[in-house]
């Protein structure tokens, strides 16, 4: 009887001792997280907070309402990832230094205004589709798509991608892009076969694969803007790109070629608007922030 009380005392003790070492792996190595802390939001007049984060080298604070859909950080899941890992994926907590890949929004190029909803640009972006794209009229809207550029390895500028552009159009389509010896609204122009189309000896009515190529250099050579221009089932559209060194971004704008002539206004206004969007560290703006409702 008293074996087996000894080795109950003792099945108790060992089980005692366990349990004090598993409380002491947890208190040395199982502490909860601590939280970050929480940043400043900028807000709107209907108390919306503003998109947060660092596109390229300045930090922003993107009113609300004027996303159009949402804001990619680097690292996110892509669109058709496995819905597997977006399930496990956990963004870093939002801050001034978070990484933004990618967002767009819609910019009014009559005035240099952009789109924000409950603010009156959500009317008028809605009066102009009902009212203009049906009738096959100038839309004076553009879509614009900004992408932060964080590898310091590649260039920025369109140098490779005007070159393989004109390659591809030599092996696939068989003519070449030539330079046309004026330039049009301060842009180097390409026409591919010279703008005429071969089967017809007329120039171009309608070839996807037959776009017209505008390019504008810096002083050093490389191109910094780099627009293609198509006729296609009778819609004149313009696909834009540019570079800003000093925000290091690429920015993609897509709009009607009615509004070619004001490529450049186009460039300096989106800056403009991105530049009002400037905060410090803290989450202060820097400026008065374009399309805040």
């Amino acid at each position: 009887m008293k074996s087996g009380y000894k080795k109950i005392l003792l099945i108790v003790v060992l089980l005692w001792q366990v349990l004090l070492l598993a409380g002491c792996d947890y208190d040395a190595s199982e502490q909860p997280a601590q939280q970050a802390p929480v940043p400043f939001y900028n807000r709107d007049s209907r108390g919306r907070a503003d998109t947060i984060g660092k596109l390229g080298t300045q930090s922003i604070s993107i009113p609300a309402g004027v996303i159009d859909g949402w804001a990619r950080y680097m690292g996110d899941p892509g669109d058709f990832a496995d819905p597997k890992i977006k399930a496990r994926y956990q963004r870093p907590p939002e801050s001034y230094d978070l990484p933004i890949e990618s967002f767009g929004f819609q910019y009014r190029i009559t005035d240099g205004d952009i789109y924000t909803s409950f603010r009156k640009t959500e009317e008028d972006y809605r009066r102009d589709n009902e009212t203009l794209i049906p009738y096959g009229k100038p839309f004076p809207w553009a879509g614009v798509i900004i992408y932060g550029e964080y590898d310091a390895a590649t260039p920025l500028n369109f140098n490779f991608t005007v070159q393989n552009e004109f390659k591809l159009a030599k092996e696939i389509t068989h003519f070449d892009y030539i330079q046309q010896e004026q330039p049009l609204y301060g842009l180097t122009v390409y026409r591919a076969n010279n703008g005429i189309d071969p089967k017809t000896g007329e120039p171009w009515k309608w070839d996807d694969n037959a776009k017209d190529i505008f390019i504008k250099k810096d002083q050093t050579g490389n191109i910094k803007t780099y627009i293609k221009c198509e006729f296609t089932h009778h819609i004149d559209s313009c696909d834009h790109m540019f570079y800003n060194d000093d925000w290091h971004i690429r920015v993609w704008i897509g709009y009607s070629r009615t509004y070619l002539p004001q490529w450049q206004e186009m460039e300096n206004n989106i800056i403009k608007i991105l530049d009002s969007w400037r905060v410090t560290g803290e989450g202060k703006l820097l400026g008065k922030q374009i399309g805040k409702a």
